[in-house]
């Protein structure tokens, strides 16, 4: 089952706000086994929508749209879709209950404008949303479904898994593809391709393999179609036995940072980071996942070396002699974070991230990670990348692995 997904919003289109509803959505489609073929962005304007909507559903038969449904003139999308869908708007009974239900709750009165948002077309099935009083809409056309959804993100991320998904499911059961993904580290994609050329050629017709590169890991997903699907899991498995001798974890359609969360949240330890070059991108990529507090205590961001001296205990004596970027400091700075903290385990950084900084003997790009737990601490040096941010970014994933890592082998 194919997918495209439209946002409406000139806002957008001049880069004033960031669309993460795409990226939200796409992951929904996936969980549930629809492909999304297609991402448009397009301004608030009837021709661009019409347009959008038609190209959307050229090629696609689940068609998402986010945007255009605040009260003021400017949002279009309802008259837009109306005009679409051959029908008219109408004052909507069940939509204006959700909106008197909402607003008794409220100190303030429901205003003409917010009324407003109860004028839905008369075809579509309305959605209620709990999150604003810009009601969802499901439509259908000639075996396929457009669902227009509230711009603003929080109310698009209810909405959508709350009464989109389960209705997707349903309609299109038997059009559905099935995958899986595996998660591997430390290796270049062109190297991991050649490691799995003969897995590729062993696969069927609807069984397909993709490669998904980011910083610091790839991500490899099987997707099977049609009368291929119930062969997905013996070639999965294949597939991991073909990993042999490398890093990997299987977590499908979850980020890497969620994959590390859900590993620590398992494995009933606390956690914490002493950070110099990856400048507290450890500790946002640990927090940026619901519940880190039940494992993460904290982290020092020991950039200058007087932090380093005076919060993590790290020796005058070692950063004058090894430097800053070195295993003794690495070493030392995991074992003062985890002493004042308190965590079982820990992880440290300190490298140079560039552009500038580098030497012959610490070019930039070279990084000293450090983990510290009940059985000791230990110290790797790395050489990434030559760019800033892909030093931040592979540094900090590949702290992440280590500490999970070495929580695991207790």
């Amino acid at each position: 089952m194919k997918a495209a997904i439209i946002t409406i919003g000139d806002e957008i289109l001049l880069g004033q706000i960031l669309d993460t509803n795409s990226r939200f959505l796409a992951r929904g489609l996936a969980e549930i086994g629809a492909e999304t073929v297609k991402m448009l962005s397009v301004a608030d304007e009837r021709t661009e929508i019409l347009r959008a909507v038609e190209e959307g559903f050229s090629n696609a038969d689940i068609v998402l749209v986010t945007g255009g449904l605040g009260p003021t003139k400017d949002d279009l999308t309802k008259k837009v879709l109306a005009e679409y869908f051959g029908t008219t708007l109408e004052f909507n009974p069940q939509a204006y209950a959700w909106l008197e239900e909402m607003f008794a709750g409220r100190p303030e009165r429901m205003n003409e404008y917010n009324k407003s948002q109860a004028v839905l077309p008369k075809s579509c099935t309305p959605l209620r949303n709990l999150k604003g009083t810009a009601s969802g809409m499901w439509f259908e056309k000639g075996g396929k479904v457009l669902v227009s959804l509230p711009g603003v993100p929080f109310e698009t991320e209810y909405l959508f898994p709350a009464e989109v998904l389960p209705r997707l499911k349903a309609k299109f059961k038997d059009g559905l593809l099935r995958y899986r993904m595996v998660t591997v580290f430390n290796i270049p994609e062109s190297d991991l391709a050649i490691k799995l050329a003969a897995y590729e050629e062993t696969l069927p017709t609807g069984i397909g393999l993709a490669y998904l590169p980011s910083t610091g890991f790839i991500r490899l997903r099987v997707t099977a179609k049609g009368q291929a699907v119930e062969k997905l899991d013996a070639f999965f498995e294949a597939l991991l036995k073909s990993l042999n001798g490398l890093t990997f974890t299987v977590a499908d359609n979850s980020s890497a940072e969620e994959d590390f969360a859900r590993r620590l949240r398992q494995s009933g330890v606390t956690v914490a980071c002493a950070e110099s070059c990856t400048g507290g991108n450890i500790a946002h990529l640990i927090t940026a996942v619901p519940g880190s507090s039940a494992y993460f205590l904290g982290g020092v961001v020991s950039y200058a070396n007087e932090v380093k001296k005076h919060v993590l205990g790290v020796s005058a004596d070692d950063l004058q002699k090894y430097g800053a970027v070195s295993e003794p400091v690495a070493l030392q700075m995991a074992q003062g974070v985890r002493k004042i903290t308190g965590a079982d385990y820990a992880v440290s950084t300190t490298g140079i991230a560039g552009p500038d900084g580098g030497t012959k003997e610490k070019p930039v790009g070279t990084v000293w990670i450090g983990v510290a737990g009940p059985k000791g601490a230990h110290a790797h040096k790395f050489l990434f990348a030559h760019t800033r941010e892909r030093n931040i970014g592979k540094a900090s994933i590949k702290a992440l692995q280590l500490l999970v890592e070495e929580i695991e082998k207790k």
